[in-house]
Protein backbone atom coordinates (compact mmCIF):
# COMPACT_ATOMS: atom_id res chain seq x y z
CA UNK A 1 0.00 0.00 0.00
CA UNK A 2 1.30 3.61 -0.75
CA UNK A 3 -0.36 6.72 0.77
CA UNK A 4 -1.84 8.50 -2.37
CA UNK A 5 -3.55 11.77 -2.77
CA UNK A 6 -7.39 11.13 -4.26
CA UNK A 7 -6.66 13.49 -7.34
CA UNK A 8 -3.06 11.15 -7.88
CA UNK A 9 -5.68 8.18 -7.75
CA UNK A 10 -6.80 9.04 -10.79
CA UNK A 11 -3.89 10.10 -12.30
CA UNK A 12 -2.81 6.26 -11.94
CA UNK A 13 -5.63 4.42 -13.32
CA UNK A 14 -5.44 7.16 -16.67
CA UNK A 15 -1.81 6.01 -17.14
CA UNK A 16 -2.17 2.11 -16.24
CA UNK A 17 -5.47 1.97 -18.57
CA UNK A 18 -3.99 4.11 -21.45
CA UNK A 19 -0.94 1.89 -21.10
CA UNK A 20 -2.78 -1.41 -21.18
CA UNK A 21 -5.55 -0.22 -24.02
CA UNK A 22 -4.28 1.52 -27.04
CA UNK A 23 -8.06 2.44 -27.79
CA UNK A 24 -8.30 4.60 -24.66
CA UNK A 25 -7.71 7.83 -25.24
CA UNK A 26 -8.68 11.42 -23.22
CA UNK A 27 -10.69 14.59 -23.87
CA UNK A 28 -11.99 17.60 -21.98
CA UNK A 29 -10.91 21.48 -21.33
CA UNK A 30 -7.55 22.26 -20.71
CA UNK A 31 -6.74 18.74 -19.69
CA UNK A 32 -3.25 18.83 -20.91
CA UNK A 33 -2.42 21.64 -18.35
CA UNK A 34 -4.06 19.39 -16.00
CA UNK A 35 -5.67 22.25 -14.29
CA UNK A 36 -7.20 19.52 -11.00
CA UNK A 37 -4.46 17.41 -11.20
CA UNK A 38 -5.84 13.85 -12.46
CA UNK A 39 -4.74 14.35 -16.23
CA UNK A 40 -0.71 15.38 -14.90
CA UNK A 41 1.80 13.94 -17.83
CA UNK A 42 -0.36 12.14 -19.64
CA UNK A 43 0.08 14.66 -22.68
CA UNK A 44 3.78 13.64 -22.57
CA UNK A 45 3.71 10.28 -22.44
CA UNK A 46 0.97 9.54 -25.07
CA UNK A 47 0.73 12.41 -27.19
CA UNK A 48 -1.74 14.69 -28.81
CA UNK A 49 -3.71 11.77 -30.55
CA UNK A 50 -4.62 10.80 -27.33
CA UNK A 51 -4.75 13.44 -24.63
CA UNK A 52 -7.18 16.23 -26.48
CA UNK A 53 -7.58 19.32 -25.49
CA UNK A 54 -11.28 20.67 -26.81
CA UNK A 55 -13.19 23.64 -27.23
CA UNK A 56 -15.75 25.11 -24.67
CA UNK A 57 -18.68 23.21 -25.89
CA UNK A 58 -19.95 20.44 -23.55
CA UNK A 59 -22.56 19.38 -26.19
CA UNK A 60 -19.97 18.92 -29.13
CA UNK A 61 -16.94 17.03 -27.44
CA UNK A 62 -19.78 14.91 -25.33
CA UNK A 63 -21.32 13.92 -28.39
CA UNK A 64 -18.17 13.95 -30.11
CA UNK A 65 -16.84 10.74 -27.71
CA UNK A 66 -20.29 8.88 -27.92
CA UNK A 67 -19.60 8.71 -31.53
CA UNK A 68 -16.08 7.48 -30.82
CA UNK A 69 -17.18 5.00 -28.28
CA UNK A 70 -19.76 3.74 -31.51
CA UNK A 71 -16.69 2.79 -33.35
CA UNK A 72 -14.36 1.33 -30.79
CA UNK A 73 -12.69 3.40 -29.09
CA UNK A 74 -13.17 4.19 -24.92
CA UNK A 75 -12.66 8.19 -24.59
CA UNK A 76 -12.66 9.81 -21.43
CA UNK A 77 -14.13 12.83 -21.02
CA UNK A 78 -13.19 15.08 -18.10
CA UNK A 79 -15.95 17.75 -16.77
CA UNK A 80 -17.19 19.50 -14.30
CA UNK A 81 -20.95 18.99 -12.96
CA UNK A 82 -21.95 22.21 -13.41
CA UNK A 83 -20.93 22.11 -16.94
CA UNK A 84 -22.95 18.92 -17.50
CA UNK A 85 -26.18 20.39 -18.05
CA UNK A 86 -24.76 22.21 -21.40
CA UNK A 87 -24.99 18.71 -22.69
CA UNK A 88 -27.61 17.22 -21.77
CA UNK A 89 -28.93 16.67 -25.08
CA UNK A 90 -26.19 14.19 -25.43
CA UNK A 91 -26.06 12.30 -22.23
CA UNK A 92 -29.96 11.72 -21.98
CA UNK A 93 -30.86 11.63 -26.12
CA UNK A 94 -28.01 9.63 -26.94
CA UNK A 95 -25.92 8.21 -24.51
CA UNK A 96 -28.15 6.86 -22.17
CA UNK A 97 -30.44 5.39 -24.58
CA UNK A 98 -28.68 4.82 -27.79
CA UNK A 99 -27.53 0.74 -26.74
CA UNK A 100 -31.11 0.11 -25.84
CA UNK A 101 -32.45 2.07 -28.82
CA UNK A 102 -30.37 -0.39 -31.36
CA UNK A 103 -31.54 -3.53 -29.81
CA UNK A 104 -28.10 -3.76 -27.84
CA UNK A 105 -25.97 -4.34 -30.85
CA UNK A 106 -24.26 -1.48 -30.31
CA UNK A 107 -21.68 -0.71 -27.08
CA UNK A 108 -21.28 2.80 -25.53
CA UNK A 109 -17.66 2.69 -23.73
CA UNK A 110 -17.71 6.29 -22.83
CA UNK A 111 -16.64 7.62 -18.64
CA UNK A 112 -17.69 11.18 -17.96
CA UNK A 113 -15.50 12.31 -14.88
CA UNK A 114 -17.56 14.70 -13.81
CA UNK A 115 -15.73 17.10 -10.44
CA UNK A 116 -17.84 18.45 -8.27
CA UNK A 117 -16.58 21.53 -6.95
CA UNK A 118 -18.73 22.44 -3.98
CA UNK A 119 -18.17 23.96 -0.81
CA UNK A 120 -15.38 26.12 -1.77
CA UNK A 121 -17.45 29.38 -2.61
CA UNK A 122 -18.22 28.65 -6.30
CA UNK A 123 -21.85 29.80 -5.82
CA UNK A 124 -24.61 28.39 -7.55
CA UNK A 125 -23.86 27.64 -11.10
CA UNK A 126 -20.83 25.89 -10.39
CA UNK A 127 -21.39 24.24 -6.85
CA UNK A 128 -24.05 20.93 -8.35
CA UNK A 129 -24.21 17.33 -7.18
CA UNK A 130 -26.36 16.15 -10.16
CA UNK A 131 -25.63 12.45 -9.69
CA UNK A 132 -29.81 12.44 -8.15
CA UNK A 133 -30.71 13.77 -11.83
CA UNK A 134 -28.62 10.91 -13.65
CA UNK A 135 -29.90 8.23 -11.04
CA UNK A 136 -33.41 8.92 -12.68
CA UNK A 137 -32.48 8.06 -16.68
CA UNK A 138 -31.64 4.23 -17.52
CA UNK A 139 -28.79 3.46 -19.47
CA UNK A 140 -26.10 5.29 -17.20
CA UNK A 141 -23.97 3.68 -14.49
CA UNK A 142 -22.66 6.39 -11.89
CA UNK A 143 -19.90 5.99 -9.46
CA UNK A 144 -19.03 8.40 -6.89
CA UNK A 145 -16.10 7.55 -4.83
CA UNK A 146 -15.01 8.40 -1.14
CA UNK A 147 -11.37 7.96 -0.64
CA UNK A 148 -7.60 6.92 -3.58
CA UNK A 149 -8.41 3.37 -3.48
CA UNK A 150 -12.10 3.52 -4.58
CA UNK A 151 -11.38 6.14 -6.71
CA UNK A 152 -8.95 4.38 -8.74
CA UNK A 153 -10.29 1.01 -8.76
CA UNK A 154 -13.70 2.50 -9.84
CA UNK A 155 -11.95 4.52 -12.32
CA UNK A 156 -10.53 1.42 -14.01
CA UNK A 157 -13.52 -0.66 -14.08
CA UNK A 158 -15.50 2.49 -15.80
CA UNK A 159 -13.39 2.35 -18.53
CA UNK A 160 -13.61 -1.06 -19.30
CA UNK A 161 -17.46 -1.15 -18.67
CA UNK A 162 -19.05 -1.65 -21.97
CA UNK A 163 -22.06 0.97 -21.06
CA UNK A 164 -22.03 4.93 -19.83
CA UNK A 165 -20.90 5.52 -16.78
CA UNK A 166 -20.75 8.74 -14.90
CA UNK A 167 -17.91 9.25 -12.54
CA UNK A 168 -18.72 11.48 -9.84
CA UNK A 169 -15.80 13.34 -8.29
CA UNK A 170 -15.95 14.88 -5.20
CA UNK A 171 -14.40 17.86 -4.91
CA UNK A 172 -13.62 18.35 -0.97
CA UNK A 173 -11.52 14.99 -0.74
CA UNK A 174 -9.85 15.94 -4.05
CA UNK A 175 -6.45 16.40 -2.03
CA UNK A 176 -7.25 13.57 0.97
CA UNK A 177 -4.67 10.81 1.06
CA UNK A 178 -5.20 7.25 1.79
CA UNK A 179 -4.17 3.68 1.30
CA UNK A 180 -3.74 2.56 -2.59
CA UNK A 181 -2.91 -1.21 -3.24
CA UNK A 182 0.65 -1.43 -5.31
CA UNK A 183 -0.90 -4.22 -7.73
CA UNK A 184 -3.11 -4.41 -10.12
CA UNK A 185 -7.24 -3.81 -9.14
CA UNK A 186 -10.29 -3.38 -10.14
CA UNK A 187 -13.07 -2.15 -7.48
CA UNK A 188 -16.25 -3.85 -8.57
CA UNK A 189 -19.49 -1.81 -9.29
CA UNK A 190 -22.59 -2.75 -7.01
CA UNK A 191 -20.31 -3.94 -4.35
CA UNK A 192 -21.02 -1.65 -0.99
CA UNK A 193 -17.83 -0.46 0.95
CA UNK A 194 -18.74 -1.50 5.25
CA UNK A 195 -16.36 1.15 6.49
CA UNK A 196 -17.36 0.73 10.12
CA UNK A 197 -19.19 -1.69 11.48
CA UNK A 198 -21.77 -1.28 14.49
CA UNK A 199 -24.70 -2.25 15.85
CA UNK A 200 -27.40 0.48 16.90
CA UNK A 201 -28.19 2.39 14.17
CA UNK A 202 -26.53 2.11 10.03
CA UNK A 203 -25.24 5.74 8.14
CA UNK A 204 -25.16 5.09 4.31
CA UNK A 205 -23.34 8.38 3.36
CA UNK A 206 -22.37 9.62 -0.09
CA UNK A 207 -19.19 10.83 -1.44
CA UNK A 208 -17.09 13.29 0.77
CA UNK A 209 -20.19 12.79 3.26
CA UNK A 210 -18.37 9.65 4.44
CA UNK A 211 -15.40 11.13 6.02
CA UNK A 212 -18.37 13.26 8.04
CA UNK A 213 -19.93 9.95 9.12
CA UNK A 214 -17.04 8.24 10.29
CA UNK A 215 -16.48 11.35 12.15
CA UNK A 216 -19.69 11.41 13.92
CA UNK A 217 -19.49 7.53 14.50
CA UNK A 218 -16.76 8.19 16.33
CA UNK A 219 -17.90 10.93 18.49
CA UNK A 220 -21.19 8.60 18.74
CA UNK A 221 -19.05 5.62 19.99
CA UNK A 222 -17.41 7.80 23.45
CA UNK A 223 -21.23 7.93 23.97
CA UNK A 224 -20.95 4.12 24.19
CA UNK A 225 -23.42 4.18 20.29
CA UNK A 226 -22.16 1.87 17.92
CA UNK A 227 -22.42 2.55 14.63
CA UNK A 228 -22.32 1.20 11.12
CA UNK A 229 -20.80 3.13 8.46
CA UNK A 230 -22.04 1.92 4.64
CA UNK A 231 -20.03 3.94 1.44
CA UNK A 232 -22.45 2.28 -1.62
CA UNK A 233 -19.21 3.56 -4.06
CA UNK A 234 -21.78 2.93 -6.91
CA UNK A 235 -25.18 4.38 -7.15
CA UNK A 236 -25.83 2.41 -10.32
CA UNK A 237 -25.74 -0.13 -9.87
CA UNK A 238 -26.68 -0.29 -6.03
CA UNK A 239 -25.88 -2.72 -3.48
CA UNK A 240 -29.57 -3.04 -1.93
CA UNK A 241 -28.55 -6.01 0.09
CA UNK A 242 -25.50 -4.58 1.47
CA UNK A 243 -27.87 -1.59 3.11
CA UNK A 244 -31.43 -4.11 3.97
CA UNK A 245 -28.84 -6.39 5.52
CA UNK A 246 -27.36 -3.66 7.79
CA UNK A 247 -30.61 -2.08 8.73
CA UNK A 248 -31.82 -5.73 9.91
CA UNK A 249 -28.97 -5.66 12.08
CA UNK A 250 -29.54 -2.42 13.35
CA UNK A 251 -33.09 -1.28 12.97
CA UNK A 252 -32.50 1.86 12.29
CA UNK A 253 -31.28 4.37 9.52
CA UNK A 254 -29.66 7.51 8.55
CA UNK A 255 -28.86 8.59 4.63
CA UNK A 256 -26.03 11.28 4.65
CA UNK A 257 -26.23 13.03 0.87
CA UNK A 258 -24.13 16.22 -0.41
CA UNK A 259 -27.07 16.78 -3.04
CA UNK A 260 -30.37 18.59 -1.93
CA UNK A 261 -32.39 16.88 0.20
CA UNK A 262 -35.64 16.76 -2.66
CA UNK A 263 -35.25 13.11 -4.96
CA UNK A 264 -32.24 12.83 -4.04
CA UNK A 265 -30.08 9.52 -3.66
CA UNK A 266 -30.73 9.49 0.08
CA UNK A 267 -34.48 9.31 -0.87
CA UNK A 268 -34.00 6.72 -3.84
CA UNK A 269 -32.55 4.89 -1.07
CA UNK A 270 -35.28 5.88 1.77
CA UNK A 271 -37.47 4.16 -0.62
CA UNK A 272 -35.95 1.32 -1.25
CA UNK A 273 -35.44 0.47 2.58
CA UNK A 274 -39.23 0.92 3.39
CA UNK A 275 -40.75 -1.13 0.75
CA UNK A 276 -38.16 -4.46 1.08
CA UNK A 277 -36.84 -3.62 4.81
CA UNK A 278 -40.09 -1.74 6.55
CA UNK A 279 -40.11 -4.44 8.75
CA UNK A 280 -36.73 -4.47 10.52
CA UNK A 281 -37.18 -0.60 10.90
CA UNK A 282 -37.53 0.29 15.05
CA UNK A 283 -37.52 3.82 14.04
CA UNK A 284 -38.60 6.45 11.48
CA UNK A 285 -35.80 6.54 8.65
CA UNK A 286 -33.74 10.05 9.02
CA UNK A 287 -32.26 11.89 5.99
CA UNK A 288 -29.39 14.33 6.29
CA UNK A 289 -28.99 16.11 2.58
CA UNK A 290 -28.41 19.65 1.85
CA UNK A 291 -30.96 21.79 2.63
CA UNK A 292 -33.41 22.40 -0.16
CA UNK A 293 -32.11 26.38 -1.69
CA UNK A 294 -29.29 27.09 -4.33
CA UNK A 295 -25.72 27.21 -3.11
CA UNK A 296 -24.70 30.72 -1.92
CA UNK A 297 -21.62 32.65 -2.55
CA UNK A 298 -20.48 33.06 1.16
CA UNK A 299 -18.51 31.00 2.81
CA UNK A 300 -20.39 31.76 6.20
CA UNK A 301 -23.77 30.74 4.24
CA UNK A 302 -22.23 27.89 2.07
CA UNK A 303 -21.41 25.49 5.07
CA UNK A 304 -25.00 25.86 6.84
CA UNK A 305 -26.36 24.14 3.59
CA UNK A 306 -24.48 20.65 3.65
CA UNK A 307 -24.53 17.79 5.70
CA UNK A 308 -21.58 17.29 8.65
CA UNK A 309 -20.76 15.97 11.53
CA UNK A 310 -23.13 17.16 13.98
CA UNK A 311 -26.01 17.43 11.53
CA UNK A 312 -25.53 13.45 11.64
CA UNK A 313 -24.76 12.44 15.15
CA UNK A 314 -28.26 14.37 15.69
CA UNK A 315 -29.79 12.28 13.63
CA UNK A 316 -28.62 9.09 15.02
CA UNK A 317 -29.44 9.94 18.26
CA UNK A 318 -32.86 10.87 16.70
CA UNK A 319 -33.41 7.61 15.41
CA UNK A 320 -32.50 6.17 19.11
CA UNK A 321 -35.14 8.09 20.81
CA UNK A 322 -37.87 6.35 23.12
Amino acid sequence: MTQTVFAEALNQAHVEEMRRDESVFIMGEDIRRAVYGATANLLSEFGEERVLDTPLSENGFFGAAIGASLVGSRPIVETLTSFMWVGMDQLISQAAKMRYMFGGQATLPVVYRALMMYGGGAAAHHSDRSYPMFMNMPGIKIAVPSNPADAKGLLKTSIRDDDPVIFFEDGTISGMRGEVPDEEYLTPFGEANIVKEGNDCTIVAIGGAVNHAISAAESLTKEGISVEVIDPRTLVPLDKSSILDSVEKTGRLVLVDPAHKVCSAASEIASIVAEEGFWSLQAPIQKVASEQVHIPFTPALEKLVYPDAIKISNAVKKTLED
